[in-house]
């Protein structure tokens, strides 16, 4: 318990930052909206717009005049800023001991490594929810302007549940990569490389239909805004890909961990 309020009160500093980011990203998100809400003569700009651009944004999937068509369009941004993120307190929570030069600390103490690794992701989980829930509140107090339907809450509400999936994969990789990199400095960006590697992935599995194949090597093609809009559901066959990955990750991240030779 000591550990994980350690690591709460480490990275409340780093939290604050990430909802101030999030709260003004939603605010100036629904602050462009304003230019497409109930004026469809806009959407004429995106009919010059290469066809494979369209699909790879998934601006061809959604009524941008809408709020949840705007939402959709914008649920890729979102799910890039939470993973980001998380992928950073991940990779950060286990490297940050031979940074700062604590890990002699944090070896002295009467617990395993195995309880070590788990109340620092504890930590890191309650941030990554912490941050989700204010974007959601965020998103919704931007959007009262807009008179939003059941329809919008509801499709937010699935939108959230995936990103939070979302922040749970990459944050299972950035633990790996603390636990697994020894040169510690590069683990948090290589967690970026990762997930940005992934996030181009999708931009181009979208561009080019014969590419669909690599939608299991980008978790953000996991979760597929336009269907979640269109069927109100996630698709199962990724969850369970989901699931494999974060617990993977996480098996193989204790496993690294344990026979790994700390530097002090």
């Amino acid at each position: 318990m000591n550990i994980f309020l350690r690591e709460l009160k480490a990275n409340f500093k780093s939290l604050l930052i990430w909802i101030g980011i999030a709260i003004l990203f939603s605010w100036i998100g629904f602050s462009k909206f304003s230019a497409y809400y109930e004026n469809p003569e806009l959407l004429a700009i995106l009919d010059g717009l290469p066809p494979g651009l369209l699909a790879a944004f998934n601006m061809n999937a959604f009524n941008l005049t809408t709020l949840s068509g705007f939402f959709g369009v914008m649920f890729a941004y979102f799910g890039l800023m939470l993973s980001i993120s998380a992928a950073m307190w991940g990779s950060d929570i286990i490297s940050k001991e031979e940074r700062d030069k604590t890990v002699e600390f944090s070896l002295t103490l009467p617990v395993t490594r195995f309880k070590l690794i788990v109340a620092k992701a504890a930590a890191a989980v309650v941030n990554s929810i912490a941050l989700l829930l204010v974007t959601w509140g965020a998103l919704y107090s931007a959007s009262q302007q807009y008179e939003p339907t059941s329809e919008f809450y509801d499709f937010v509400s699935l939108g959230m549940l995936a990103l939070f999936i979302m922040q749970m994969i990459f944050l299972a990789i950035g633990i790996l990569l603390g636990c697994a990199m020894k040169q510690h400095k590069r683990s948090s960006s290589a967690a970026v490389s990762v997930l940005l590697g992934t996030y181009f992935i999708s931009i181009v599995s979208g561009f080019y239909e014969d590419l669909e194949f690599l939608n299991y090597l980008s978790p953000f093609k996991y979760f597929d805004a336009g269907t979640m809009f269109r069927e109100s559901r996630l698709e199962p066959e990724f969850l369970w890909i989901s699931a494999g990955i974060v617990v993977a990750a996480m098996v193989a991240a204790y496993l690294s961990y344990s026979r790994r030779d700390l530097y002090i």
